[in-house]
């Protein structure tokens, strides 16, 4: 009998895109001494080694060592790449070193590089990154995430001309454009779209870099049609200049490359400037043909962690310095259990992830209303504004919070050192959730470990999800029953005044309500 292709495909679970079936091993690049990177600028060799994370470690993780290699290297940004690897790897440097590079010998200030991410948390993050290299060789970064007034923003971005005085006196004065006071911008989609049909003097027409970070999810939520609209602003505007675009050749380090136009920059007369180059990344990078298809990449290149052959199919990969286990509970008695399996955790600084803001902020209230613990919990969610978001974190970061409860906010992306303990209080719906929520501990090959609450009829469906992360060992962790039971006695009182606390927050949403409708009723 012949086999069809969707048969062989899945025998052999290969992706259905065919480059994607031959990547480049991450692994197989080695961490690179400081000293040893080809081509390092020694401004951005001093920037890294002032910076305490990099100075500590010493030098660049092999998904750092191997994107440096495809971009200033002999791959030189001759194609997208498409960049899959675990959590805590070093995906954020791996494209601010190699881009801040590239621009640092731009002549005129425009916009040349945009970063895009899901959520202003993980956006103000990146930006730190770039903050402590742009600077060293005269780049200035942006940052557009909509916690400040679009003023503010705009009086960030754009640089308004000075006019001259002859203005009123000189009929042939022609009034300057608004012009980038950046180079490089880190956005999140909402706040770039009102940039783009907003702004006056905000454009992608020069834009030479555009990463998209935590690209699954980038994808999957469409945010306003962000993608389209973008590649539509950086292709369209020399269309019809250099409709040959494919064929121009032009310079570049000495030998002839063949690049695509995608723009005229005004600051070099006329010459076209480099393509888009596109730089994709996620520790579960989508496989769908359709959703890759959406970033019009340019004969893209794949770098992972490839799969040895005498390993069994898995689609994503865990860190491998971290340890799995599962504390089986009683529902109605889960934050006993939490509170008994952090105090035989020795109440060290860890995160707990629920499944919702509410989950979230009724669990975090409900844990500060028992007495005598001498351990602060705060919550971390979307419900609160980024100004209090941002001192949370910084306190979580300085230990001056012990426990921080929060939704999946925090779980992509989010570098929070020296987590060594992540707990899910509520069991992740999917495996992808379980990557990301485990990936805020044994980040940078440092040591750590997932615990996951769960409910006897749970167990079965929370060991297939860990099957297609490819962990198969994920033991019982035993919670002490007599750690347990000496919690229920404040439990009965913290539960009324949760209660109480529920019940007066209602009476005061009610109460501002009809405030509220009797200030319309008399406007009106």
């Amino acid at each position: 009998m012949v086999e069809s292709a969707t048969e062989i495909k899945k025998k052999t679970n290969l992706p259905a895109i065919p480059w994607m079936r031959d990547p480049v091993d991450i692994n197989l690049s080695e961490p690179c001494p400081l000293d040893s990177l080809p081509f390092l600028d020694p401004r951005l060799k001093m920037a890294l080694l002032h910076n305490s994370d990099i100075k500590d470690m010493a030098s660049l993780f092999p998904v750092q060592v191997a994107v440096w290699h495809e971009t200033i290297g002999p791959g030189s940004f001759d194609r997208d790449l498409c960049i899959n690897s675990p959590t805590g790897s070093g995906k954020t440097l791996s494209y601010v070193l190699p881009i801040v590079q590239m621009l640092s010998t731009r002549v005129t200030k425009c916009l040349r590089a945009l970063v895009v991410l899901p959520t202003r948390d993980l956006a103000v993050q990146v930006k730190e990154v770039f903050d402590y290299l742009a600077p060293a060789v005269g780049l200035s970064v942006g940052l557009a995430v909509g916690q400040s007034s679009m003023a503010d923003d705009i009086s960030m971005l754009i640089k308004k001309p000075e006019l001259k005085s002859s203005i009123f006196y000189d009929p042939e004065y022609v009034r300057p454009e608004p012009t980038s006071a950046v180079d490089i911008l880190i956005a999140t989609p909402g706040r770039l779209m009102d940039h783009i049909d907003n702004t006056d003097g905000f454009t992608l027409e020069h834009l030479q870099f555009l990463v998209v970070d935590e690209t699954d999810r980038l994808l999957r939520e469409s945010y306003q049609s962000w993608l389209p609209t973008v590649l539509q602003s950086v292709y369209s505007n020399n269309r019809n200049q250099f409709p040959f675009a494919d064929n121009i050749i032009l310079p570049k380090f000495g030998s002839l490359k063949t690049i695509r136009s995608f723009g005229v920059d005004r600051g070099f007369k006329g010459k076209p400037h480099p393509r888009l180059v596109k730089m994709v990344l996620s520790a579960t990078l989508t496989k769908d043909p359709s959703k890759i298809a959406q970033l019009n990449l340019h004969h893209p290149f794949l770098l992972t962690t490839v799969q040895k052959r005498d390993e069994p199919p898995k689609r994503y990969y865990l860190p491998e310095q971290l340890k799995s286990f599962k504390v089986v509970c009683k529902s109605k008695l889960k934050p006993l259990y939490l509170l008994a399996l952090l105090e035989s955790l020795k109440w060290e600084k860890c995160i707990v992830f629920t499944s919702s803001v509410e989950s979230t902020h009724r669990l975090c209230t409900l844990l500060n209303f028992f007495d005598g613990l001498q351990i602060k919990f705060e919550q971390y969610s979307r419900s609160q504004p980024q100004a209090i978001r941002s001192k949370t974190l910084r306190a979580f970061r300085a230990g001056r919070i012990q426990v921080l409860i929060c939704s999946d906010l925090i779980s992509r992306g989010m570098d929070v050192k020296g987590v060594k303990i992540v707990i899910n209080y509520d069991m992740p719906a999917f495996t992808k959730t379980y990557v990301h929520r485990a990936g805020r501990t044994a980040r940078a090959g440092q040591v750590g470990s997932c615990f996951t609450l769960l409910r006897n009829d749970e167990v079965k469906k929370f060991k297939k999800l860990l099957q297609k992360a490819g962990n198969e060992s994920c033991p019982d962790y035993c919670v002490p029953s007599e750690s347990v039971e000496s919690f229920r006695l404040t439990y009965n009182t913290a539960l009324e005044r949760l209660k109480e606390s529920i019940e007066s927050g209602k009476i005061q949403r009610r109460q501002g309500g009809k405030k509220e409708k009797k200030a319309l009723e008399e406007t009106a």
